[in-house]
């Protein structure tokens, strides 16, 4: 499985939007097999999408993203763990561990994740809707 997590300044990218940077793992029975960097300058959306894809993302592990990208990324069937914060080497390791529920790895002013994710599934349905 690989797993993409965004980079700036050695902690998760505040916002998947504008990140330059990607750090790629290849997740072998719970353990990082290979982690590599790559630059992800890629502006438009669609290209950021496509990029994650063409690597074999399975997961993007993220700061804030907005939904016009997150429903790109999604439809790709690449599975989104948004809201993110912390250093990424202790966020990597809390991701092996099952462990990025904690409070500590939440960005600031998001509340828990349960609910952020509840809010998300409201908005997308009352969209629909309309």
């Amino acid at each position: 499985m690989k797993v993409a997590v965004t980079v700036w300044n050695n902690r998760i990218s505040p916002l998947f939007d504008a990140t330059r940077t990607l750090i790629i793992l290849d997740i072998q029975n719970g353990t990082v097999s290979e982690k590599y960097r790559v630059p992800f300058d890629c502006v438009s959306p669609f290209s950021r999408a496509t990029n994650l894809s063409e690597m074999g993302v399975n997961t993007l592990i993220c700061g804030g993203v907005s939904d016009f990208f997150a429903k790109l990324i999604e439809a790709r069937n690449i599975r989104i763990i948004p809201f993110v914060a912390g250093r990424v080497d202790e966020v990597i390791d809390a991701y092996l561990r099952d462990a990025l529920g904690h409070k500590r790895f939440q960005m600031p002013g998001c509340g828990d994740r349960q609910n952020r994710n509840e809010l998300r599934r409201r908005r997308n349905e009352n969209c629909s809707k309309q």
